[in-house]
């Protein structure tokens, strides 16, 4: 690393900039300088284009891989073994230190060692989309080899994404279940708590904005409070009111077991990802 345990220096390179690569390259951009910023994409005019926006460069995946000192894997997990066959080589000429950042759901660290040919350091992450506004909740594990001076140029780098949690690898599956797939299931209950509004005769871009802040000041009062979502419920719920209605009509349809019951879905699908 050019200047081993700080992030003056580390080139940040993502191959992939989907959705959540895309989000990644973003947040890197905002915690370091743009030109420390490497980006690559199977389809060379996505990368080019997000590269143009952002600041940084764009290359080929091989030229990505030659120079970054924390490589981003942004591809399916499908396509992993493909994408590490052909930086295999390029990888194994290298002389210098690096790190390989995977993101692939399912994949171990060992499995990615050996995809890409060598016992080199590895940094698994699951993030989710809101890294794209710098409101993101990553959970990340740092592999053997990983030392703590690279861990922590990892995480300076990647501040603009928001929130990072480290985990033990075997439990970063069951806490994707929430963080990473969490978002879609908030999105549907921001959606229906619209339509409700809408129903009750309120214009859609009023109920939305009503939904969205609710959702997103609740959340902010679990964490500043530091107080039970349980004690946040009631205190909301006067007795005989209309909130407790809401709450029993919620609990009639099985609204609190719908919610268990997608994380745990969402960690089965995982794990049957693995084979």
């Amino acid at each position: 690393m050019k200047q081993k345990g700080t992030v003056n220096m580390a080139i940040f390179g993502f191959i992939g900039v989907g959705n959540m690569g895309g989000a990644l390259a973003r947040a890197a951009c905002r915690s370091v300088p743009a030109e420390q910023v490497v980006l690559a994409n199977r389809t060379p005019e996505k990368a080019r284009a997000l590269a143009a926006e952002l600041g940084c460069r764009a290359a080929d995946s091989r030229a990505a891989a030659a120079e970054a000192d924390f490589l981003f894997l942004g591809v399916k997990p499908q396509m992993m073994a493909e994408l590490c066959g052909r930086l295999a080589p390029v990888l194994a000429e290298r002389k210098d230190r690096f790190v390989l950042v995977t993101m692939a759901a399912g994949l171990t660290i060992e499995t990615i060692q050996k995809l890409a040919g060598g016992e080199y350091p590895v940094i698994r992450i699951m993030p989710n989309t809101p890294c794209a506004i710098g409101e993101g909740m990553t959970l990340y594990t740092p592999g053997p080899g990983v030392t703590h001076e690279e861990e922590a140029a990892f995480l300076a780098g990647m501040t603009g994404a928001g929130e990072f949690l480290s985990l033990p690898e075997r439990l970063i599956d069951a806490g994707s279940a929430i963080s990473g797939c969490g978002p879609a299931y908030v999105y549907l209950f921001i959606e229906a708590l619209a339509d409700g509004g809408v129903a009750c005769g309120l214009p859609r871009a009023d109920a939305q904005k009503l939904a969205a802040q609710t959702l997103a000041g609740a959340a902010r009062l679990v964490q500043q409070s530091g107080r039970h979502p349980g004690e946040l419920k009631d205190a909301v719920c006067s007795p005989g009111g209309t909130t407790v209605q809401g709450v029993r009509a919620l609990e009639e349809r099985g609204f609190r077991a719908a919610a268990m019951n997608a994380v745990i879905a969402a960690y089965e699908k995982t794990l049957a990802l693995k084979g």
